[in-house]
């Protein structure tokens, strides 16, 4: 087949599954309703209210986001609501072509084809996390965007550093990924690697926004940064079934709504072996077939386990992750591997964990042992990968071929 044709072929599948998509969430009446709490953070701005005092639609939510995310919010109020809710859903799908492309472009190293691209953002939207964020209008999408557009970056690029900065000043979590840097400058010093200033430019990037957004906003970055940051319930119920983080499965393994601090040490735990695997991960670009892709979502991965509220809609670091294990698989040609390929694709787009019982009453408090499993898919999922990168990274194979580059053309 001629390189035009399966271009074509691959347009034509990403344009039927996106209209599928697109039909399917309306005929579902779906609420966007985070891109409405968004609208009405940016109306707040916009009047001079108090930002963290909002609440907004019938489920009076919150702003749980930092102040400069406030701000970039404020040009959703230039539309009216429908004409909002259907650039939420096209800027969704476009954001998603551009990750199925950046996470390409982070495995093989190179451009990918067009063809790739396209086959791959097809496919995308119908795994439970990418299709719960075009249904709620909401970020993720565009924070791991931001991420892997600056690993996607030639070692010497001045601008690299700039999207962990401003993933960061949005919605904090990504902050990790300023510790893995500075650990992986630390260690490979000496070796020109580009970490230390991509860490720089990063934490240069997130100071500065954060300043400028406390400049315009003083009362709500005092109020976000002394208070706001540090309530975990703020966005939510621990035991919420859609919490897909270390403490959500502490609280329902415990059937409580406030679970001990046994989940903080879990936390802890994960945060430093998480950190410590994209850190060994980084610092082997170079010599290990795809260290940097290992690294850049191990700790993507470990953001997402660590947070005390992780929705199923955070965990679209699936599609990256899901292209790094296939490539790996159909390099590798082992079973195990195209087992573990498969056992992802299985665990991010099967929904099981929306078939047990949760909602009103919360049910989720009464769970048995396997229900509790299977509420954990996700950061049982999360926990799979970060040992199978820690041992791919860490003490890789003295067979295994070397890494042939690091520069993005």
């Amino acid at each position: 087949m001629s390189h035009r044709l399966r271009v074509g072929w691959a347009a034509a599948l990403c344009v039927l599954s996106f209209a599928a998509v697109w039909v399917l969430q309306r005929v579902t009446h779906v609420s966007l309703i985070d891109v409405m709490v968004y609208r009405a953070a940016g109306r707040t701005v916009r009047e001079g209210g108090d930002l963290y005092a909002m609440h907004a639609t019938s489920a009076m939510l919150p702003m749980t986001y930092p102040p400069f995310a406030g701000l970039l919010f404020v040009p959703l109020t230039w539309l009216d609501v429908a004409h909002m809710r259907t650039a939420a859903t096209a800027g969704n799908l476009l954001l998603t072509v551009v990750l199925a492309g950046l996470s390409l472009r982070l495995v093989l190293r190179r451009r990918p084809g067009a063809a790739a691209v396209l086959g791959t953002a097809a496919c995308a939207p119908w795994s439970e996390p990418v299709w719960t964020t075009i249904r709620y209008g909401q970020v993720n999408i565009l924070l791991v965007c931001l991420v892997l557009w600056d690993f996607t970056r030639r070692p010497g690029n001045r601008w690299a550093g700039i999207g962990i900065g401003l993933a960061a000043a949005i919605k904090v979590t990504p902050l990790l990924f300023l510790v893995v840097l500075a650990g992986a400058a630390a260690a490979t010093r000496g070796r020109g690697t580009p970490w230390r200033r991509r860490f720089l430019t990063a934490t240069g990037s997130f100071a500065g926004v954060t300043l400028l957004a406390a400049a315009v906003l003083p009362h709500d970055s005092l109020r976000y940064w002394t208070s706001c940051a540090f309530a975990p319930d703020r966005s939510g119920s621990a035991v919420n079934i859609a919490n897909q983080s270390v403490r959500g499965v502490v609280a329902r393994a415990q059937h409580t709504v406030h679970p001990t601090s046994l989940w903080l040490a879990a936390a802890v735990l994960v945060a430093l072996g998480g950190t410590a695997v994209a850190v060994a991960a980084l610092a082997a670009t170079g010599r290990v077939p795809n260290a940097t892709a290992w690294g850049a979502v191990a700790c993507g991965v470990t953001t997402l386990l660590v947070s005390p509220i992780t929705w199923t809609h955070h965990w679209v670091w699936n599609v990256p992750m899901t292209v790094l294990l296939v490539h790996e698989a159909l390099r590798r040609r082992g079973l195990r591997w195209s087992l573990g390929a498969a056992a992802c694709v299985v665990v991010f787009c099967c929904d099981v964990v929306w078939t047990l019982p949760h909602g009103a009453g919360r049910p989720e408090l009464h769970e048995n042992t396997g229900q509790i499993l299977l509420a954990a898919s996700y950061p049982l999922a999360g926990l799979a990968f970060l040992a199978t990168a820690a041992a791919v990274t860490v003490r890789p194979r003295a067979t295994a071929p070397a890494e042939t580059s690091t520069v993005y053309p």
